[in-house]
């Protein structure tokens, strides 16, 4: 069992920036791939960043050259560096792991990619 907890959300005004980690209970012995995926009202999950052991990363269209993830294993932590933030980033921001399989890790997020996920923590970006 993973367990994941997330940190580091809050209100910013667009343009600002954030940095959201999240703690994992292991994050090298039992995880395929990891990534952070957000769900603002109304509207569906997205996959915004996605990283796997080998040090591959994606990223979503909406947030290339903007948003970068990293791991720091040492410290089984996980990170979200969000620069340049929009509006329409504004959502509820999830860390979420794969146990097994990583070939289905860098093809982008799709419903039932991870099995663990955290409680999410929320980011608020005004005009």
């Amino acid at each position: 069992q993973v367990q994941l907890v997330e940190s580091g959300g809050g209100s910013v005004q667009a343009g600002g920036s954030l940095r959201l980690s999240c703690a994992g209970s292991t994050l090298t012995q039992s995880i395929a791939c990891m990534g952070w995926v957000r769900q603002a009202p109304g509207k569906e999950r997205e996959g915004v960043a996605g990283f796997d052991g080998d040090g591959n990363t994606y990223y979503a269209d909406s947030v290339k050259g903007r948003f970068t993830i990293s791991q720091d294993n040492a410290k089984n932590t996980l990170y979200l560096q969000m620069n340049s933030l929009k509006p329409e980033d504004t959502a509820m921001y999830y860390c979420a792991a794969r146990s097994s399989g990583r070939l289905y890790c860098m093809s982008g997020y799709w419903d039932g990619l991870y099995n663990y996920w955290g409680q999410g923590t929320a980011v608020n970006v005004s005009t």
